[in-house]
């Protein structure tokens, strides 16, 4: 892939959407679409979006019985996605499974820990360990069920792509040099995501909420 990045179009309105990506299109490789865009405006604004003529990044993170997430996702090949996400935690089973029903040509990667936690969130939660070594044990379990890859954020993508050569690894809660955090608590610069062996570069607020989103996407393509 020519620009790694995928801009996270997370909005409430269609028009909206479009408009901002209009804007940045020459300077992204795909659009992410995620639960809040989907529960907003469903297959048709997957559709509007994917009329665009940009890879489609559907991140619904399944996770629920292997036959159920099978289901789902034999029925979202009427989008095309290029990339499907799952949760790692589900199980061994439910990856196969999502695996299988995928389409052709689809990326199935599964999220390990989500990039708004830390290791307090994960000792609340009863998991012990830091975030790393969760993220390995998920990794592990994602590539023996026969996944493309895994979500993970960028402190952790270089340790999993040594140890998984050939995966696809998608790095969310990205931050440019100077951005503020925001919810994230587990973030890195997205040339150094690049470096350490991502994949995709998952980048929202910071192009969609700037004051000049063409100027930010610009500025991000540039760094990489």
């Amino acid at each position: 892939m020519s620009n790694p990045v995928f801009l996270a179009l997370d909005v409430p309105q269609i028009e909206p959407a479009k408009a901002l990506l209009n804007k940045v299109k020459d300077h992204i490789g795909g659009v992410k679409l995620g639960l809040e865009f989907f529960c907003a405006h469903g297959g048709h604004g997957v559709h509007e979006i994917a009329h665009m003529g940009l890879p489609i990044f559907l991140d619904l993170k399944f996770h629920d019985i292997p036959n159920t997430v099978a289901g789902a996702m034999q029925a979202v090949h009427v989008y095309e996605p290029a990339i499907v996400t799952v949760h790692a935690s589900g199980g061994r089973a439910m990856m196969e499974d999502a695996k299988a029903a995928a389409a052709e040509g689809c990326k199935v990667v599964g999220v390990t820990m989500l990039t708004s936690l830390d290791r307090d969130d994960l000792a609340r939660a009863g998991v012990a360990g830091s975030p790393e070594e969760h993220v390995m044990r998920l990794a592990e379990q994602a590539q023996e069920a026969g996944l493309d890859g895994i979500v993970c954020s960028g402190q952790e993508v270089g340790k999993v792509r040594s140890q998984w050569k050939d995966g696809y690894f998608v790095v969310p809660g990205l931050r440019p040099a100077g951005i503020v955090a925001g919810d994230q608590k587990r973030t890195v610069t997205p040339r150094q995501a690049r470096d350490d062996g991502a994949s995709v570069l998952v980048i929202g607020r910071p192009i969609s909420r700037a004051e000049d989103p063409q100027a930010a996407a610009r500025a991000i393509e540039a760094t990489l």
